[in-house]
């Protein structure tokens, strides 16, 4: 069974829904609870704040993080998925945001690091991945760890 089938099956028997805040991935997730058959029972919606624009207007994400941590950072991830939740009025929100190349790393944020939220009424959770490869590669990895993520949790 995929990731994606996992979730969804542990979702809907648990009652909880679903909301994704990505960047790096570029909807990628949302796509892929999508192709769940039966995925609206318990998939509300994504959002794809790409820019840092986004980030802070719809998701919420502070200025003052964003210019004192970057928009990949461990502390965008958190608040990305913490406004996800918020503006959905999801059980759980995860959030990706990360380089995903072939450029825009820098000695400190390298291409290929990516940090996934995770956020519900009472947790919240951010892990941090380097992966290696293409850009397509690095996306899907991430998009593969955040439903991992998210299988660990539920």
């Amino acid at each position: 069974m995929d990731l994606e089938t996992s979730v969804g099956k542990t979702l809907h028997k648990n009652n909880k829904t679903l909301a994704v805040a990505e960047s790096c991935t570029g909807g990628l997730i949302c796509n892929r609870l999508t192709n769940v058959s039966g995925s609206s029972g318990y998939f509300l919606g994504g959002i794809v704040s790409y820019s840092n624009k986004m980030k802070e207007d719809v998701l919420g994400v502070s200025h003052r993080s964003m210019q004192k941590y970057g928009a990949v950072s461990r502390q965008v991830a958190a608040e990305m998925a913490k406004g996800m939740r918020l503006l959905a009025g999801s059980d759980i929100a995860l959030s990706v945001t990360g380089i995903a190349g072939p450029g825009g790393g820098t000695r400190s944020k390298p291409v290929g690091l990516v940090y996934i939220g995770l956020a519900t009424n009472n947790k919240r959770a951010v892990k941090k991945f380097i992966f290696k490869g293409s850009r397509k590669k690095i996306k899907s990895l991430a998009a593969d760890a955040a439903l991992r993520l998210l299988c660990v949790h539920l």
